[in-house]
């Protein structure tokens, strides 16, 4: 799945050359060659994962991980650090600054591209490929597809048609299966946090998915924790529409 990528890299030829590989890979990128440009950029855009080289001009990246780490907006976004360093303490510095992921120049496209893929798989399992299947949902990123079976007949697929949001939301709470998003974290994460909604707009849109949900008796695992949020569960919930 295409996601934002922010590279933070002073020496220009690597800076393309990254980006190159990471637009033929699909993804959108944006570009910095000091940690003040990166936060201009972030201010405007979130990213779903920086690119971050140690040696900057202005601060070190460990310097700005941790600067990221530290603000509500940022912490959440997963890093990988770009070094020539190859030293154990280095990797560790870089790591408890707040890196998720630690690559040694030189480094090929593919590697990069599957470390990326890694910490997305890991940190933000919304913007993986990989199809989820969960209580008798099927939902594959890669189509924008979801289809409904049931155990008496797993072979029998039906497809369910979602609009756009409602497939997004979908598949950020099938994602994060059995935990509580508040309207705000769904906001931010489904609509994008600069996007001034309301927030129950997120009511709407769970009702509208619920409603396609009950055509096939699924209605269910998208449940309401009252006073908190929703979640997407296959455990039964008395509250589970509300």
């Amino acid at each position: 799945m295409a996601v934002t990528i922010l590279i933070v890299e002073d020496e220009l030829a690597i800076q393309e050359l990254i980006a190159l590989n990471l637009k033929k890979a699909g993804h959108m990128v944006l570009c910095a060659g000091d940690a003040t440009h990166a936060k201009l950029l972030i201010n405007n855009v979130l990213p779903d994962l920086v690119l971050l080289d140690w040696m900057l001009p202005d601060i070190t990246g460990l310097e700005f991980a941790r600067s990221l780490r530290r603000e509500e907006r940022t912490k959440t976004i997963p890093i990988i650090m770009l070094t020539a360093r190859i030293q154990e303490n280095d990797k560790i510095a870089g790591l408890e600054a707040g890196a998720d992921d630690y690559i040694t120049k030189p480094f090929s496209p593919r590697e990069l591209l599957a470390r990326i893929k890694a910490v997305l798989r890991r940190r933000l399992p919304e913007m993986s490929d990989e199809i989820i299947d969960i209580g008798g949902l099927k939902l594959d990123p890669t189509t924008h597809r979801v289809h409904v079976y049931f155990e008496y007949d797993p072979a029998k697929l039906t497809e369910i048609i979602l609009g756009p949001t409602e497939f997004r939301l979908l598949h950020f709470l099938m994602a994060y299966k059995e935990r509580v998003h508040t309207r705000a974290q769904l906001l931010d994460r489904v609509w994008g946090d600069h996007v001034f909604i309301e927030d129950r707009t997120v009511d709407v849109h769970i009702r509208r998915l619920r409603k396609i949900l009950e055509t096939v008796g699924k209605e269910n695992l998208v449940q309401t924790v009252r006073g908190t949020g929703y979640r997407f569960s296959v455990e039964r919930s008395e509250e589970s529409i509300g």
